[in-house]
């Protein structure tokens, strides 16, 4: 029996993360950034989900309040270079995805958008009601060279903080502040070139809700699925990566989000999920899997369908 304090080895996953990296020169580069913070970007127009860089200790947490850390978000932004961003979109408003997303906006020019929780998160921490943008589930919004459709989701059960956010945090704040709100499957369609993506932050779907929507990657939230059972697995795959048809699925929401972004990559312990490594893949999608999914290097800008044979549809 593990010892629950014990970790699951990343470097056993080393073989996985092969996903091509991108030239400075790449027309669209898609960087994950721990948790479920991705940076789209094409040259002139970018989005992040969520912009989580403050990744506080557990110590932090558990004793009560906790704010966004400037220093920790300034340094996230200069290492994954970003400077100015089209829209800040969290895919949920747990504290791990909302925290700083509104003082990411505020140093990038983005609007922050989402529903009514992630309006009330941004809101208590200082963003003017005009770079605040209310989602129409299902409808696209138009944001630079991006389209982007939020729809309906779920939270990976345990949600230990369920329902919405009903007034304004304070920038301090305790982690009981960040109720879930709504949990979005994000689809972002690349304009210029047609590409099309799905982020799933969280490891929850609602059955039929991406029905019509189509995706060549997915970005999976695998967060607390190495806790459910098989059938759990195999329709939260069924109602991801097979309702939208994608041909690479990339592995988000595996790492232990207490450590800095800047410290070593390692994984929850066993006491709070269980990746594992099972004939090549995290353990939770042995099943589930038609593809081999892909675990993303930190930081660096990736071009994850660069291993599909054929031209590379993202240079």
């Amino acid at each position: 029996m593990r010892a629950r304090l014990g970790r699951p080895d990343l470097a056993r996953w080393a073989h996985l993360a092969d996903v091509p990296v991108a030239e400075s020169d790449s027309p669209l580069r898609v960087a994950w950034l721990g948790v479920s913070t991705i940076h789209v970007a094409d040259g002139r127009s970018a989005l992040l989900t969520d912009g989580f860089f403050t990744r506080p200790s557990l110590l932090k947490v558990g004793l009560g309040s906790f704010a966004p850390d400037p220093a920790r978000i300034d340094e996230a932004l200069l290492l994954a270079d970003i400077d100015r961003l089209d829209a800040v979109l969290p895919v949920h408003t747990h504290y791990d995805h909302v925290m700083d997303s509104a003082t990411v906006a505020m140093r990038t020019g983005a609007v922050v958008v989402g529903g009514s929780s992630a309006a009330q998160v941004a809101r208590g921490h200082g963003v003017p009601e005009s770079r605040i943008v209310a989602a129409t589930p299902g409808e696209p919004l138009r944001l630079g060279a991006f389209e982007v459709t939020l729809v309906e989701g779920s939270h990976c059960p345990p949600d230990r903080y369920p329902g919405r956010i009903e007034a304004p945090v304070p920038r301090r704040a305790g982690v009981r502040a960040y109720r879930c709100g709504e949990a979005w499957s994000t689809l972002v369609r690349h304009l210029p070139s047609g590409r099309r993506m799905l982020i799933q932050g969280s490891a929850g779907c609602v059955p039929g809700a991406l029905e019509g929507h189509r995706a060549e990657v997915a970005y999976l939230g695998v967060g607390q699925l190495g806790i459910q059972d098989e059938a759990y697995t195999q329709t939260y795959w069924d109602e991801t990566v097979g309702r939208v048809g994608a041909k690479r699925v990339v592995v988000v929401h595996h790492d232990d989000f207490f450590s800095p972004l800047t410290a070593p990559m390692r994984a929850l312990p066993y006491a709070g999920d269980d990746l594992g490594v099972d004939d090549g893949a995290p353990r939770s999608l042995r099943r589930a899997r038609r593809r081999t999914p892909l675990v993303p290097h930190a930081v660096a800008a990736q071009r994850p369908l660069g291993l599909i044979p054929g031209p590379d549809p993202w240079t």
